[in-house]
């Protein structure tokens, strides 16, 4: 019996070798397609905070009528402070600035729909005011939010 359970403990130890180089293979490849492997505690965390974010900003959840930080408390039901310091070291960025790329990112692609203003989509992505959003908007891709929605509808209809 004790070979036996020796030989189980080798063989349950190849399979964590085998199954880190594996991870290592699987987390490449999703690399590729920009996604990630979520394993621990604080890389989940990190990913539900991208999740809620992107879900307010790109219409999946009701509009928010707090403050984003205590949104975010409220939901994961950590304090703010923590989960901050965690994105910081973990992403590199703040999650303030997480979310203002977020936005400029569906301001984009609102604007080359050419479905809403540029007052609705400062309204849709909790702008204060149109001034604000076409600051940051500047600020962020050298363009104001009209001339984008000129240039980028026009690259736009080239391509297709």
């Amino acid at each position: 019996w004790y070979g036996d359970h020796r030989d189980l403990h080798l063989s349950i130890r190849r399979q964590r070798q085998m199954c880190i180089r594996d991870r290592g293979y699987l987390h490449a490849a999703l690399l590729r397609y920009d996604l990630e492997l979520v394993d621990d505690k604080n890389t989940q965390l990190i990913s539900h905070i991208k999740q809620l974010i992107l879900k307010v900003y790109y219409g999946q959840e009701e509009r928010i009528n707090v403050n984003f930080s205590d949104y975010l408390s409220s939901k994961i039901n950590k304090s703010y402070q923590y989960m901050s310091s965690l994105f910081l070291k973990a992403e590199g960025t703040s999650i303030q600035q997480f979310i203002i790329n977020k936005k400029i990112e569906r301001a984009k692609s609102l604007l080359v729909s050419q479905e809403l203003t540029v007052s609705e989509i400062a309204y849709q992505l909790d702008y204060s005011s149109v001034a604000h959003l076409c600051n940051q908007f500047k600020k962020m891709t050298g363009f104001t939010p009209s001339d984008f929605r000129k240039t980028g509808y026009s690259m736009t209809a080239m391509t297709q």
